[in-house]
């Protein structure tokens, strides 16, 4: 008799769209597969109040999930890899990174009004410290205020609150279907480099599930799986969190060549330690971006930060 799989999903529009994405993936597969999916609400998914990374940061939306697999009541869980802490609990693995939607983000404004031209003081809504500091480091003329809540509620508060601007993971937008109009434009990594591993998905599964693994590398892709490793192991040994303003950026050549850049700002974009390499060996490269950032100074402003919480 075939297993009927649970998959465990955050109960936000987005995780549960990214859930069917990725079921109908695996039916592209195996049509026969019988699954569903078991709703979760995480801490993360409470507290809605408070910044994030003042309450304990991206691991608030994992934990709970992961509760569920070590007590069996699911099979797996589809993740957005940004918000999966760099270190997995004993016993559970990411089984699959599948394809890498679109990893950048994306600049809304009113009237479209392109970010080099908006206003003194205007105000630009983002819930990320990565995402503030580097604005403020291109443009200190610009006023980051924080703003939390799902995509529909973002892009409202945009349109009734005293926002001008706001910045969102391109990624959740395509994966919701909106379309490219609303974005005034995509900012690459030039102006705004990427959360570690944002556009991709984590799926996370007990690490003895053999059947469930065998399906998973179906359709897991080994190009994304070794930009985010890059990624991952430079959140790793920085020890970086949602309370560090740190993002990360990896691509892959045709020849196999990976270029990672990776990135740690103060808070109010005045530091900011920076550092590309190239080369084959994904955890390595993270790991001698880490050196070369702390060999600048990086880790005062991780160790500072860390400390204030």
């Amino acid at each position: 008799m075939k297993r009927k799989l649970v998959v465990g999903s955050r109960r936000s529009k987005l995780a549960l769209t990214q859930s069917r994405q990725f079921i109908d993936k695996l039916k592209s597969v195996d049509s026969d597969l019988e699954i569903e999916i078991k709703e979760i609400v995480t801490k993360g998914d409470r507290i809605v109040d408070k910044q994030l990374s003042k309450v304990g940061g991206k691991g608030l939306f994992v934990k709970e999930i992961q509760n569920e697999l070590f007590e069996h009541n699911i099979d797996m869980a589809i993740h957005s890899l940004k918000d999966v802490p760099s270190v997995i609990p004993e016993g559970l693995t990411l089984g699959c990174i599948p394809d890498r939607e679109n990893p950048f983000d994306a600049y809304i404004a009113k009237n479209h009004i392109p970010l080099s031209e908006l206003p003194d003081n205007s105000i630009v809504g983002t819930s990320s410290l990565r995402r503030g500091a580097q604005i403020l480091a291109k443009y200190p003329n610009l006023q980051i205020k924080w703003i939390r809540g799902n995509i529909d509620t973002r892009l409202s508060k945009l349109e009734t609150e005293d926002y001008d601007a706001i910045i969102l993971a391109a990624a959740g937008l395509k994966r919701m279907g909106w379309s490219d109009n609303i974005v005034t434009t995509y900012l690459d990594k030039d102006t705004l480099i990427p959360a570690i591993g944002q556009g991709a998905l984590g799926i996370e599964c007990r690490a003895d599930d053999n059947d469930l693994l065998a399906l998973l590398r179906k359709v897991h892709n080994q190009d994304v799986a070794d930009c985010v490793t890059a990624e991952r192991t430079f959140l790793a040994r920085m020890n970086g969190s949602c309370q560090v303003p740190i993002g990360g950026y990896a691509t892959k050549d045709s020849d196999g060549t990976i270029e990672f850049t990776g990135l740690i700002m103060s808070p109010d974009g005045k530091e900011r330690y920076q550092h590309t390499v190239r080369g084959v060996d994904p955890v390595q490269l993270g790991e001698q971006v880490t050196e070369v950032l702390n060999a600048q100074g990086a880790y005062e402003i991780i160790k500072a930060l860390n400390e204030e919480q």
